[in-house]
């Protein structure tokens, strides 16, 4: 903030708020709170199960958490559908162009108050668990999109929801928070100039994420080349007789994971959830979420522990033992354990594996598209069982070659980590300046009344 504030012009003369969380604000702004800026309504009151492919493009809370954010645009923007009936029986939660959308429950503490804002013409619906804000003065409706997403409204929001492990945001909260408004023609301009300052913040920031993702594609291509063709690019090749393996160095075995090495499956204690069992200190609980929860190759530790009576139910996989997660939407990852742990039954353990465990981890890590083809269907949910695990294929290189390989794969996987954390980094920077400037702007911290985007004074 204090960059910011040496770089652009303040406001000559500043009086004190009186709202917690903002401090000053310049001599002239007035203080409001939303009930007077808005009015208020709820999405449509439907299930997942009411929404369609094509109809009318709808706005559920997951929307606004996970994938738009700010803005939503259906012509860019892929939303699903509601029927065209809901046009006749529900016209209370069709959007209007400039209304803001909040998600009216969230799992964390930071997710409350997120939101996104319609800025097209289209019909769309709010859909469930979303509390509508409609501007009464739509020529404002952009500088309230963006006060509403300054951190100080947002900390004002967040001591305001009730929860403790799903937090809460009603039309009631919304219409008390407490906002400070400058003149129409200040907030105009706060908008324009925002609007072309974060589209710029935006740019380079989805260049990062561009560069991050094909450094990612890049990583998995060297592991997937490394350990189905070798790092001899001379060697002589042969069939390996298996169809999305293809050719393997000739001098290279290819066996399957059921020939080396005995494939089980994890078990639950039961009944679930029974105290007696679960939440102890004797034994490492080994679950899909942690196995999927980073890219790392070992387990370290994890965040839930059997007593000894449920550890006793299950089978437990000794330190060093790969493991794969074998259901729901991120099938096909493997970790190495560096603890003696139980694993509950969404994780299958390779156990006595005859071969480098890290050699089989790289392996497998480029399988998963390979075994989501090969799953059955359990319950709704994809699952791997334990005879699909064990016919796949795996090329063996000689013991030399394979620690070559590893090492190799290591080597190369810490540059693309190394680039990728660097790119990372540069992505929080410029999100923080984003929200600081927000907040700069729309509290008066800099006074941009003189702006203009041909200046471009603020690149």
């Amino acid at each position: 903030m204090a960059e910011l504030v040496t770089k652009y012009q303040q406001y000559a003369e500043y009086k004190d708020s009186g709202v917690e969380w903002l401090e000053e604000i310049p001599k002239g702004w007035e203080l409001s709170k939303l009930r007077y800026m808005f009015s208020f309504g709820r999405g449509l009151t439907i299930t997942k199960a009411n929404l369609i492919d094509n109809g009318i493009p709808c706005v559920n809370y997951g929307e606004v958490h996970s994938k738009y954010g700010f803005e939503v645009d259906p012509k860019k923007n892929y939303l699903k559908c509601v029927d065209k009936e809901y046009l006749q029986s529900s016209p209370y939660a069709l959007l209007t162009k400039g209304d803001l959308v909040f998600a009216d429950t969230s799992e964390d503490i930071e997710g409350s108050g997120n939101f996104t804002q319609l800025i097209t013409d289209d019909l769309v619906f709010a859909g469930y668990h979303t509390v509508i804000a409609r501007p009464f003065d739509r020529k404002c409706s952009r500088f309230y999109a963006y006060l509403m997403d300054s951190k100080e409204i947002r900390t004002q929001i967040r001591h305001m929801v009730k929860g403790v492990k799903v937090f809460s945001i009603t039309q009631s909260i919304l219409k008390g928070v407490e906002i400070w408004l400058p003149s129409l023609d200040e907030r105009e301009t706060i908008a324009n100039f925002l609007d072309h300052e974060t589209a710029q913040i935006d740019t380079l920031i989805e260049k990062q994420q561009t560069l991050i993702q094909l450094l990612k594609e890049k990583r998995q291509a060297v592991i997937s080349h490394a350990v189905t063709k070798g790092l001899n690019p001379d060697a002589p090749m042969k069939e390996s007789g298996v169809e999305w393996l293809g050719g393997v160095p000739e001098h290279w075995e290819v066996s399957k994971l059921g020939y080396v090495s005995r494939v089980v499956r994890g078990g639950s204690p039961r009944p679930a959830g029974d105290p007696l069992l679960f939440n102890g200190s004797y034994s490492p609980w080994v679950t899909v979420a942690e196995i999927t929860k980073d890219n790392k190759i070992y387990l370290q530790e994890t965040a839930t522990c059997l007593t000894k009576k449920g550890s006793d139910q299950c089978r437990i996989f000794k330190t060093g033992t790969l493991v794969l997660s074998n259901s729901g939407a991120t099938l096909g990852v493997p970790k190495i354990l560096s603890i003696d742990a139980n694993a509950n039954d969404g994780v299958v353990g390779f156990e006595d594996l005859r071969l480098d465990s890290e050699y089989v981890y790289f392996y497998l890590s480029t399988l998963t598209i390979n075994l989501r083809e090969r799953i059955k269907q359990g319950s709704g949910q994809p699952n791997l069982n334990t005879d699909i695990v064990k016919d796949l294929a795996v090329p063996i290189p000689p013991s030399k070659e394979i620690e070559d390989i590893v090492n190799n794969i290591k080597y190369l996987c810490n540059k693309y980590d190394e680039t990728i954390a660097i790119a990372q980094d540069a992505i929080q920077l410029m999100q923080e300046r984003r929200t600081a400037l927000i907040s700069a702007a729309v509290t008066g911290k800099i006074d941009v009344r003189g702006w203009r985007a041909a200046d471009n004074k603020a690149s």
